[in-house]
């Protein structure tokens, strides 16, 4: 294989006095950010150092991800972290969008079938194995991908590999088995129909992205949840369970050389089949539009407003984050409204209109929905002031957020992100989902560098190029009587008044 090493990168002793760079100038996220890593000759201090020495050498002093590509296009990515556990797992590019109307569901069902017996394991040895060794085995799917990954001791990982390699591989795909699971996933259709955020998200998808494979249900419709067939999961694995689809990622008390043996004597046997090796998917289609689902039984009243945001890869990315992170969240039983960094949570908090609310940017391959969530009482103007007042939040942020709310919103979103790389299994998934978005794994001062180069300049051309004045996509869902017609919520989108 060929060895490659991110995260070594030029002398950054003053690296940040350059991060004034604009954003729009930023190169794609799948390739480093070395302009902006410079040298100590011909630089220019031209803002406020805002970030202590002792932060920018502890970013520089992080153990490097190490990434091997074996002969048949498996990459095998590592961080050794001095710590007697390990998490290992396999991050593969395939999810709902390679789905269509006639298997939709198919990628969520094998997720929950893998574990009910290989060719080599029964579902009782399985368990016993994976309980014996002290270790979490795990998998979840989403839109974009599916993983499957194990916790454990560092000296149990050629055992854990060999149990992901044998679950992956040798699937037993019993019919029994099958039969069993529909009942089970049917249970788990059911669960999610109770929690109305997960079907706010869910309807914001399907109308957002209408006639596309990205507005489908992970879980799949009820009908082809019933008539799932042991053809059409090995038809799916087929397809999209091929070596060169697949991250082998791990983090914690791992060397990497050790891994990369492990992975040729567990992985090397795989061999990628006649479809191609880049699987295609459909492209996204943004549909800006309204839905409106009245049921005053609820209650309450849910509601959602989105924008189409950008792709991971987008360099516009960061922006989004930052603007996401000054909208914020507020909930009314976690109370603190007066106190919350976010003038909007302040705002909806002296309000007194919503229960709470939440910002959310959601990325994909080559689209993103921007927005924001939030319940509402069973009140004649309760719906109507909360639309009101995120979009105004967002016209505010176009045009006169000012640099201490902006840089106060960086200091949060680096936080935010260094928090979400602790221990293993964080590192481990950050890891995988980097590797099947980028194509890298981004380094920690990179990531610093690009939240720092966000101006309120940046951030309001980016509010003006992705939310000012665009068609939004809304959905209700409850005691909606206010919600605002789609005329209305569209003209709001770049009202002069404030």
């Amino acid at each position: 294989g060929i060895n490659a090493e991110y995260g070594e990168f030029q002398t950054f002793q003053h690296y940040f006095k350059q991060i004034n760079l604009r954003m729009s100038r930023l190169p794609n996220l799948v390739r480093p950010v070395r302009s902006l890593l410079g040298s100590r000759s011909g630089s220019t201090a031209v803002a406020p150092i805002v970030t202590s020495d002792s932060f920018k050498k502890s970013l520089l002093n992080i153990n490097p991800t190490e990434v091997t590509r074996l002969d048949n296009g498996l990459m095998v990515c590592s961080e050794y972290i001095d710590t007697p556990t390990a998490t290992v797992g396999m991050w593969i590019n395939a999810g709902t969008r390679w789905e269509n109307d006639h298997n939709n569901g198919v990628a969520h069902f094998l997720e929950h079938l893998v574990f009910k017996g290989t060719s080599n394991r029964s579902q009782h040895d399985l368990e016993l194995e994976v309980e014996n060794m002290g270790a979490h085995l795990n998998a979840y799917t989403s839109r974009e991908q599916t993983v499957y990954y194990a916790k454990c001791f560092a000296k149990d990982v050629d055992r854990s590999m060999d149990i992901l390699a044998d679950i992956l591989q040798n699937p037993k795909l019993d019919e029994g088995a099958i039969d069993r699971e529909k009942h089970v996933i049917l249970r788990e259709a059911q669960e999610v129909e109770t929690n109305l955020q997960e079907v706010i998200f869910d309807h914001l998808h399907a109308l957002a992205y209408q006639g596309t494979p990205l507005s489908y249900n992970i879980l799949g419709p009820t009908q082809n949840i019933k008539t799932m067939t042991r053809d059409m999961l090995q038809d799916y694995i087929t397809k999209h369970y091929q070596p060169d689809q697949i991250y082998l990622s791990a983090a914690g008390g791992v060397d990497h050389a050790e891994l990369v043996k492990l992975a040729e004597k567990h992985f090397g046997g795989m061999q990628n089949g006649a479809v191609t090796s880049d699987v295609e998917y459909s492209p996204a289609r943004y549909t800006g539009s309204l839905m409106n689902y009245r049921d005053d039984a609820i209650g309450l009243a849910h509601v959602a407003i989105a924008v189409e945001g950008a792709s991971w890869t987008n360099p516009d990315y960061f922006a989004l984050m930052i603007a996401n992170t000054l909208v914020g969240s507020w909930s009314r039983a976690q109370g603190g409204g007066k106190t919350m960094p976010s003038k909007l949570a302040r705002k909806m908090y002296e309000q007194g209109k919503p229960q709470s609310y939440m910002s959310f940017n959601t990325c994909y391959k080559d689209t993103g929905l921007w927005g924001a969530y939030g319940v509402c009482e069973r009140q004649d103007d309760a719906v109507r002031v909360f639309c009101d007042t995120i979009q105004g939040e967002w016209r505010r942020l176009f045009r006169a957020v000012s640099p201490g709310e902006v840089q106060r919103a960086k200091n949060m979103l680096k936080t935010m992100m260094l928090s979400q790389c602790d221990g293993t299994t964080a590192v481990c998934e950050d890891i995988g989902r980097q590797m099947l978005t980028y194509g890298r794994r981004i380094p920690l001062a990179e990531i610093d560098a690009r939240i720092e180069a966000v101006t309120p300049a940046v951030l309001k051309r980016v509010m003006g190029e992705y939310v000012y004045d665009r068609d939004p996509v809304v959905i209700g869902l409850g005691s909606t009587e206010g919600l605002p017609e789609y005329g209305l919520m569209k003209n709001m989108m770049s009202s002069p008044l404030d």
